[in-house]
């Protein structure tokens, strides 16, 4: 049933934005953001939370605009799997010290390495571009040079069959020996070492793909708007993610992308309606949503389709 309602709801999502035009940009935002919370969702099995795991897909669109800038004729799925080697390369290595420490140490450390790095990029100015960010021309899709819109209905059906790709391998992932084991750290980590698994192997791997998830948020993000600024991994955007995994649920993947629905639902109403006070109605759908629905809303999902 929830498989079902997956495929049926990003149909939905393409045939509304070649429908609507004007629609493509946000719901490839949507996807983007919905990919980002597929991402740290692992680590939120394992009873991790990141604050600072934006900074991946900083890495991700930063390289895909300085990639961009030198090789023009670049086609947009190169970019996209430079993007995400970068990231996940940048996941090994940080993962290496970062999987050593639990709870509030490990979300507060990638906390600071997101700012740190968000510092630097600032900084940077004759390199990134600062506070002003790189801007880059359309890349080619598919060796096709295409006008705005074909542009984005190309990245529309990208990003939609590279969301739904990496939802089915998570998925899948979940479900495999090496996914329990994960989601054995939060249960009984002292059980899962007297089993012979090593805890700091398991959750590195898990911190690994979930930077190579969220690269693939990092890169869309930075086609679909053609500039990149630090502002992609401020610890805001981070919270964002963490934001969008919780409302939605980490017990199926289908939750990242329904709470990426309801995120942009939410923040486009009340940035509409209620200007200055959007940030307190995205906290209030959050509360509310712990506690109407503490697994989130595939948990409720989940737990009617059983009864």
């Amino acid at each position: 049933m929830i498989r079902a309602i997956s495929i049926l709801g990003l149909l939905l999502l393409l045939v509304l934005g070649f429908a609507k035009p004007w629609t493509t940009t946000a719901i490839v935002v949507g996807l983007s953001y919905a990919i980002a919370a597929l991402g740290v969702s692992p680590l939120m099995r394992a009873g991790q939370i990141s604050f600072g795991h934006a900074m991946f897909a900083c890495f991700s669109a930063y390289t895909v605009a300085c990639l961009a800038r030198a090789f023009p004729g670049l086609d947009v799925l190169v970019l996209i799997l430079a993007g995400v080697v970068v990231s996940t390369v940048a996941g090994m290595i940080i993962g290496l010290f970062i999987v050593r420490y639990r709870g509030i140490f490990f979300g507060m450390l990638n906390l600071a390495l997101s700012m740190v790095l968000f510092a630097i990029l600032g900084k940077l100015y004759h390199i990134t571009g600062g506070t002003d960010g790189l801007s880059f021309t359309r890349p080619p899709v598919l060796g096709m040079a295409l006008e705005r819109k074909p542009y984005e209905w190309g990245l529309l059906i990208i990003s939609a069959l590279i969301a739904g790709g990496l939802g089915w391998m998570l998925q899948r992932f979940y479900a495999s020996g090496c996914g329990q084991a994960l989601a054995a750290i939060k249960t009984n980590e002292n059980r899962l070492e007297y089993l012979g698994f090593s805890a700091y192997s398991i959750l590195w791997r898990g911190y690994v793909l979930s930077a190579l998830v969220v690269g693939f948020a990092g890169a869309f993000l930075a086609l679909i708007q053609g500039l990149v600024t630090p502002e992609i991994g401020f610890w805001l955007k981070s919270a964002e993610y963490v934001f969008i995994a919780i409302l939605g649920g980490t017990g199926h993947v289908i939750g990242a992308f329904l709470g990426a629905l309801v995120f942009e639902l939410v923040r486009l109403f009340s940035a509409s309606y209620f200007a200055s006070l959007w940030q307190f109605v995205l906290g209030l759908t959050l509360v509310s949503t712990i506690f109407i629905f503490p697994a989130g809303m595939v948990g409720q999902l989940t737990r009617r389709a059983r009864q």
